[in-house]
C-alpha cells in the first residue's frame, strides 16, 4: 500500500509542471464492467477460460490538455474483477470477486471540435481492497483456487494496459463522453503457485461527465 501511494506522489511531481499551460477538467465516470480469466493448471496444458464478473464501476477523473488535440487523463477508479466457473458434472458454481482501487494514466488524442472522436491508451496500476469467494461448490486441482479464505494471501498490487475509444460532446465548460475500454492485466492474484499461469481481461462501457475548472491565460 505504501508503494502505491509513493507512486501517486511521484506521478504528481512529474505532471504538475504541465498544468501551468493548458486546460484542466474534473469529473466522474460510471458504467458497467465485464471481466474474465483464463488459466493453465500446469505447463503444457491447454488454456481454460472462465466466465466473467459483471459489476458496476465508477471513477473520479482529472483530464488535462496541454495541446489542441492531445492531453492526459488520470483516474481513481473502483473496479471489480474475478471469475465465475461452472461444472456440469459436479453441478455447481465457483465465483470469486476481487475489488480494486485502480488508477489508469491515459494519453488522450481527439479529432473534431464540438463533437469529437477520441482514443485513450496507457498503463494502469491498482491495489486489491477485498477478495470475496461468493460461492464455492466444488474443489479440484483443475479449477481455480479460492482467494478470499484465510491463508490465501492474494497479491495486492495490480498493473497492466488500458486502451479505449469513444465519442464526446462539448457543452460550454462541460463535456460528456461515452467510452468503450479494454484492459489487460499483467499482474495476477496468485502468489502460492497453485496455478501455473493466469490472464485477466476486462471490458468497460462507461459515461463520463467533466467540468472545466482551470484554464491558462495563454488559452483565454
Amino acid at each position: 500500500m505504501q508503494k502505491f501511494f509513493f507512486f501517486i506522489a511521484l506521478l504528481g511531481l512529474l505532471v504538475l509542471p504541465g498544468f501551468v499551460n493548458g486546460q484542466t477538467s474534473f469529473g466522474i465516470r460510471g458504467g458497467y464492467s465485464v471481466s474474465s480469466m483464463s488459466y493453465r493448471t500446469t505447463a503444457g496444458r491447454a488454456q481454460i477460460r472462465t466466465s466473467g464478473i459483471r459489476a458496476p464501476t465508477f471513477a473520479f477523473v482529472m483530464e488535462h490538455f496541454a495541446g489542441k488535440n492531445a492531453g492526459i487523463q488520470i483516474e481513481v477508479q473502483y473496479l471489480t474483477l474475478g471469475f465465475t466457473q461452472t461444472d456440469t458434472v459436479l453441478v455447481g458454481t465457483n465465483q470469486t470477486e476481487l475489488d480494486y482501487l485502480k488508477m489508469p494514466i491515459l494519453s488522450n488524442f481527439y479529432v473534431g471540435r464540438g463533437g469529437r472522436f477520441h482514443i485513450k491508451i496507457g498503463p494502469h496500476f491498482g491495489y486489491l481492497l477485498n477478495a470475496t469467494d461468493v460461492s464455492r461448490d466444488f474443489e479440484g486441482p483443475q479449477f481455480l483456487p479460492t482467494y478470499g479464505q484465510p491463508g490465501d494471501d492474494p497479491r495486492k498490487f495490480m498493473y497492466g494496459l488500458t486502451a479505449g475509444a469513444g465519442l464526446s460532446k462539448l457543452f460550454g465548460k462541460s463535456t460528456l463522453e461515452g467510452d468503450l475500454r479494454f484492459s489487460y492485466e499483467f499482474g495476477r492474484p496468485e502468489t502460492q503457485d497453485r496455478i501455473f499461469d493466469m490472464n485477466s481481461t476486462n471490458i468497460e462501457f462507461t459515461v463520463t461527465y467533466l467540468f472545466q475548472a482551470l484554464k491558462s491565460k495563454a488559452q483565454n
